[in-house]
């Protein structure tokens, strides 16, 4: 892998992207995807195939990051459409390797992993334990596997997983690890929907269902934009009105430390900006959401 984004960087190997000039710095943009692929992936390709000489993408289902087997077991596996998807947004290399390959001795877990700390005990991290250890894991060892090819390291991952770009913001700078953590918007449907390998598992009356996530997080983000006081309990009460839709959590938070924010702080203005994340069982999956809230105007 490492001689291959090598090669792609100085133009020797069979990636696309234009190689920079001899004296120039490489710039390489890192896209890890658990594969079947979607526009909101295709987007951070983009974004990132804008902004580097090199494009690496790659596809790996993580089982460290499962904690119901059923869970693992039913994540669609399309990596023939997933390379289609990743070489027409403009990725250079995709790196596919085998569970064997990233964990020796698997389905024994390796015996030293990244811990994810208080960060990920928390919102999506309780309702799935180890869940974010588990992506810890498996990110910092593709940053360790690609890094070092790259004298400049930039990582692109999907707003839609707001806790887990702010639990690698953290791995990346608590193990001084040389990459810059970049995320990018969520990619939506015409309907609101946040896109996700998930959404393929439900039905049509399912997604109709799941659009009370986007609908009550854009209440909470019409308000703070207006400067009112904003109302988690009546945006809880809307997504737990909707049939058949399950609430986990609906929680305001600060962006950086996740900590919950509380009415001192909702029951005015915002000051600063803030994040609203939902999660909810949408049978039969679990899907997560969020949005940005801005701070009041003035």
């Amino acid at each position: 892998m490492r001689a291959l984004v090598a090669e792609a960087a100085t133009g020797t190997g069979t990636g696309t992207g234009t190689a920079p000039a001899a004296d120039a710095p490489v710039t390489v943009g890192f896209v890890p995807t658990m594969g079947a692929l979607h526009d909101g992936h295709a987007s951070l390709v983009r974004r990132a195939r804008a902004e580097n000489d090199v494009v690496v993408a790659s596809i790996f289902v993580n089982p460290l990051q499962f904690g119901d087997p059923a869970d693992l077991e039913h994540y669609p596996r399309t990596l023939e459409a997933d390379l289609d998807l990743l070489g027409a947004a403009g990725a250079d290399l995709a790196f596919a390797p085998e569970v064997q390959e990233m964990y020796p001795g698997y389905p024994d877990a390796p015996i030293v992993t990244v811990s994810a700390g208080r960060m990920g005990e928390v919102l999506e991290g309780a309702s799935r334990p180890g869940h974010f250890d588990g992506v810890a894991t498996v990110v910092a060892k593709l940053w360790n596997i690609v890094g070092p090819a790259a004298p400049v390291l930039r990582s692109y991952f999907g707003q839609k997983d707001a806790q887990q770009v702010a639990v690698l913001r953290r791995v990346a700078r608590d193990l001084d690890v040389a990459v810059d953590v970049r995320s990018v918007p969520i990619v939506r449907s015409p309907e609101g929907l946040a896109l996700s390998s998930r959404n393929t598992r439900l039905d049509a009356e399912g997604l109709e269902r799941a659009l009370v996530l986007s609908r009550a997080l854009r209440l909470l983000a019409d308000a703070s934009a207006a400067g009112r006081p904003v109302d988690v309990e009546a945006a809880r009460a809307m997504v737990r009105d909707e049939p058949g839709v399950e609430l986990d959590h609906l929680v305001v938070v600060d962006p950086e430390t996740l900590q919950e924010l509380g009415p001192d702080t909702l029951g005015g203005p915002l000051r600063r900006e803030a994040l609203a994340l939902v999660a909810a069982h949408v049978p039969p999956v679990r899907l997560i959401d969020n949005m940005v809230l801005p701070a009041a105007a003035g």
